[in-house]
Order: structure tokens, then sequence, then C-alpha cells
């Protein structure tokens, strides 16, 4: 006799696979039709959704009816629906996911449709095959996406707490380089009261991020300036944040934004770089994803901690040590390397 187990059998785990997209597009078509956020106001029956989202009856019916199977909502037992902790998170307000279902579902999906022409190395990365153009002039021309890209990478923040807790910035001089929106040096400040901040970004980022940073420590605390990050970096600061910025770019840039932060720090100075690790972290599955996510983006990827050690290497660092963080995520701490100091 054959010993069963629990695990899945290989056909099963091929269809779950390739299936995947189907279950991609339903819960972006719940969230484009508002579905979390009108079952939260009371409407919980199927025709009822349909009617207010002013979409097919029948088909919203199937789509709920789906929803449910996955785990995303749940029956009411009076022929209706009622939300999950899953579908919370797909609601319209502060702290969800909403958005970055909205962009994994419409530009992030069409740019993946290309990935086999991408890994096969046949030219541009699936983003600017699908656009027409790279991702930041996309998002550079188009205010509404970009706010929405801003929202998702915001929401995106599942290590921000954490390294707040697992750093020590009592008293120090945070620069958060490319710091976005402000949501990182945000978090790290509120946790650390005796702690100042500064974040450099591009100049359509700046107003942004000091709305952020003032919203959530009150002014004074912290200033955002613009700046471009490859040319110089702000000196002063005790620690120095790269937060999901490396993966974007090829060796040689990496390096010359490490030396800038490099010179920049004191010769005891810390420089934290946040990206996911390949090989690494409690999830290595998301590393290898965002890899070639990031690929089908723009060109770029995720690195092995050899790979970041050479980075580091070449731009008179060390690397100090990884701090595992939620979600795949990694606090990699480098150093100036021993007789490399700041001129």
């Amino acid at each position: 006799m054959t010993a069963t187990t629990d695990s899945p059998s290989p056909s099963r785990t091929v269809l779950d696979m390739i299936t995947g997209a189907w279950r991609t597009q339903a819960l972006h078509t719940a969230v484009r039709l508002e579905v979390p956020d009108r079952i939260a106001a009371g409407t919980t029956a199927p025709d009822a959704i349909a009617e207010q989202a002013g979409a097919d009856p029948a088909g919203v019916r199937r789509l709920l009816r789906l929803l449910a199977d996955l785990g995303v909502l749940e029956h009411d037992g009076r022929g209706g629906y009622r939300n999950t902790p899953v579908s919370e998170l797909l609601r319209d307000r502060p702290g969800s996911l909403r958005d970055m279902c909205l962009l994994y579902g419409d530009e992030f999906y069409k740019a993946w449709e290309h990935a086999a022409d991408v890994v096969a190395g046949s030219g541009a990365p699936g983003f600017e095959r699908a656009y027409g153009r790279p991702l930041i002039t996309y998002l550079s021309q188009d205010e509404e996406a970009a706010a929405r890209f801003q929202r998702a990478m915001q929401a995106g923040h599942f290590f921000f707490d954490r390294l707040a807790e697992a750093v020590d910035f009592s008293g120090a001089c945070v620069v958060d380089v490319a710091g976005g929106s402000g949501g990182l040096l945000a978090a790290v400040l509120d946790r650390h009261p005796g702690a100042r901040g500064l974040l450099i970004d591009l100049d359509h980022m700046v107003p942004i991020a000091q709305a952020t940073l003032e919203e959530a420590i009150g002014a004074g605390r912290a200033e955002a300036i613009a700046g471009d990050v490859f040319e110089s970096v702000p000196s002063g600061g005790d620690v120095y944040l790269l937060s999901r910025l490396l993966g974007d770019w090829d060796d040689a840039a990496c390096v010359r934004l490490l030396d800038n932060c490099r010179r920049a720090a004191p010769a005891d100075g810390r420089i934290l770089v946040l990206e996911r690790v390949v090989g690494k972290g409690e999830d290595p599955e998301l590393a290898s994803l965002w890899d070639l996510h990031l690929l089908m983006m723009n060109g770029g990827g995720q690195r092995t901690l050899d790979q970041f050690r050479g980075l580091a290497d070449a731009a008179g660092l060390r690397v100090e040590r990884l701090i595992p963080l939620p979600m795949g995520n990694a606090c990699i701490e480098l150093r100036p390397a021993r007789g490399r100091t700041a001129p």
C-alpha cells in the first residue's frame, strides 16, 4: 500500500501555480468594484453589491463565491457575505493594501505578460514593453499612477516598525537616502524620540515626505530636501538608510551610491541596506519572486549576501551583520572598512 500524506499532489501544485493569475485578477476585480468597502458599509447581498457597483449580478455572484472559497470573504448565513481579516486589508482606508492590489493587478500584471521574452534576454524590461517607456518615466508623466504607486509602496511597510525595534537609533542623526514618501524615517523617529532625521529625494517627493514626517512626529525633528543621491549624499549623519533602493540599479551605480554614503558618514557611521537577500531570511521564496519582479520592472534584481559583500568591499565598506525582518526582508548593516575613513 502506498503511504499517503497531506501534501498536495504534483498535478495540484502545478494547477495552483498556473491559476495564480486568476486569483490575482479576482482580487483586483473585487477591489475595483469596492466589494470590501460595500460589505463594511452594510451591503452584503451579491445582487445589491452588483447594483451599487453597476456590474452584472450573475458575474458578481460568481466572483463572490470564488472569493469565499479562497478565504477572502465568508458566507454570512443569510445569502450574503461578510469581510474576513484578508478583505479588511483591501478596504479604502489608511494602512490597507488596496493600492498594492490595484498596482499588482494592473501595471505590474501587464509587465509580467512579457516575462518569457525578458528572461530570454531579448531586450527591454517587461514594463517598458507593456507601456512603451520605463517605469520611472511612466510615473513622472501620470500623476494618478504616481500617487497610487507611492501609496502602494507605503502600504508595503511590513518591516518599518520591526527595524525601528531591532536597531538602536538613540540620539542619532538618521539620513534616509532616496527616502520616498518618508514612512520609514517617520517610523524610526517615532520609536526613538531623541533621534533626528534628514530625507533626500527628487524634487517632486520633497513636499510629500515633509508632510508625512510632520504628521507622524511633528515639526522640527526632520527635514526633507531635494537632491541627486548619485551625485552626493548629505554629510553629518550617524546612520544612513537605503531602503529598497539597490535592487533597482546595476552594480556600478550601487557602488557609486554606497561610496557617496561612506564619504558622508563618520568613521564609526552605519549604513543600513534594506532589501530582500536571495537565499537568506525566513521566506526565501519572496526574495526570489521579487528578484524576478525587479527584472520585469526595470531590469534590476535582488542579490545574495556575497554579492552585497562585493558591493560593500568595492565602496570601502564591510558587512557588519544581517538582521532578518518580516516578509523576507533583511537589514544589512555596513560600516566603513578598517583603515578607510571619510575624507
